[in-house]
């Protein structure tokens, strides 16, 4: 399968500074699709993307978080309080602390917050860094399934084995090559049709399935998954039943609970063109809004004040 690749223009003082190529696919409420842009039939790395996936592999194992707690296990969170209290408060249902995560150290993304950690005299820690929740979450799997914690990291883990079917069953696709994300966990390589079907089967699910309780909570806590402003949480704020999860280097995976259903892939890895292509599927599935026009470009700056846009060509 191949198609045409979609262009974001990046425009400053109306000069096109800079193209992003992007693949996109989306596809409508009976899995058909409607919109292909690139080979989205090819491998590719969801990165954070996949984190439902993984969750729901921990929820099959046994792991009885709920609510907030479920979706902070989702999470690329920004760091903010609430998102660090929520990892303590998972690691000590558990009888762990911070010093069990095998994650890196980091300062929160959220600009306000890392400034008041800095202020006080800290630095990078663990819980800060935005998979700490994820990492939480296989641990006190772990705990559960009396699995060792030192090495839940490792490929051959019975955690990873089973976050590994688990992806290959909803992906609908054999694991071609593994790969290590940013945070240490492993990373399998799928295709972005892959990553649709199981975003689909997620909130397709019937009411009270393992896969529903983590989509039922991934969309009622948005500002769990992501954090306070984030343009993912807006999304699924103006779109009820919408489930949005971004991943690094320019992957996005969303899923509406009528089976509407994309990725986005940023082939040069810029975050900054993910959600204009995003918008762009959402609108050619039959999305719409005023929060959507919004976000359908981005402010370029220039001297604190807007002089152009990131916008889908």
């Amino acid at each position: 399968m191949s198609a045409e690749s979609l262009f974001v223009d990046v425009v400053r003082s109306g000069f096109v500074e800079s193209v992003h190529r992007a693949r996109v696919l989306a596809v409508a409420a009976d899995g058909s699709l409607v919109r292909v842009h690139g080979a989205v039939d090819a491998l590719a790395s969801p990165r954070s993307s996949v984190k439902p996936l993984q969750a729901l592999a921990m929820v099959r194992a046994g792991l009885g978080l709920t609510g907030e707690a479920l979706a902070l296990a989702c999470a690329s969170h920004w760091g903010e309080p609430f998102h660090a209290e929520g990892v303590r408060g998972i690691l000590a249902g558990a009888g762990l602390d911070e010093s069990a995560l095998r994650c890196p150290e980091d300062l929160p993304l959220d600009a306000t917050t890392r400034d008041a950690v800095l202020r006080s005299g800290n630095g990078p820690a663990r819980v800060h860094m935005n998979c700490s929740g994820k990492h939480a979450a296989m641990l006190a799997t772990c705990v559960v399934n009396g699995w060792p914690t030192e090495t839940y990291l490792d490929q051959a883990h019975p955690l990873q084995r089973a976050v590994r079917a688990t992806i290959e069953e909803l992906t609908g696709e054999r694991i071609a090559a593994g790969g290590v994300d940013g945070c240490g966990a492993p990373l399998f390589f799928v295709s972005m049709l892959g990553v649709t079907r199981g975003f689909r089967a997620m909130v397709m699910a019937g009411p009270g399935t393992p896969e529903r309780r983590v989509a039922d909570a991934f969309r009622a806590h948005p500002e769990w998954t992501s954090g306070t402003g984030r343009p993912e949480a807006r999304l699924m704020r103006a779109v009820p039943g919408l489930m949005v999860k971004g991943g690094a280097d320019a992957f996005l995976a969303f899923a509406h609970t009528d089976g509407r259903a994309g990725t986005v892939k940023i082939e040069d890895g810029g975050q900054r063109a993910v959600i204009p292509a995003t918008v762009t599927a959402l609108t050619a599935l039959g999305f719409e809004g005023p929060e959507l026009d919004e976000l359908a470009t981005v402010s370029v700056l220039g001297g604190g004040r807007p002089v152009g846009e990131i916008r889908v060509r």
